[in-house]
């Protein structure tokens, strides 16, 4: 797929690793941010149950635009290849 970039190899390598690193990190937050929306929401503190959906709200939409990216760039290199 990459034949005619130079170095395409470690360059498919270093974004795959950068999307694993950003899948990670956007799970981690969801975790992150649905037990301090659930403990917000048992305690009373209703400004902070807010805040933490939001950043639940954040997270997943971060890890689908994500796992979207991935898609769209493998359905553009297999369009690229047949032109």
């Amino acid at each position: 797929m990459f034949g005619a970039v130079g170095g395409a190899e470690e360059l498919q390598s270093i974004v795959g690793a950068l999307l694993t690193f950003v899948l990670i990190i956007a799970v981690l937050m969801m975790i992150t941010s649905g037990v301090t929306w659930a403990l917000a929401s048992a305690n009373g503190n209703f400004q902070t149950a807010t805040r933490a959906r939001l950043g639940l709200w954040v997270a997943c939409a971060a890890a689908a635009l994500t796992g979207s990216g991935v898609a769209w760039i493998n359905f553009l290199l297999d369009i690229g290849v047949t032109l």
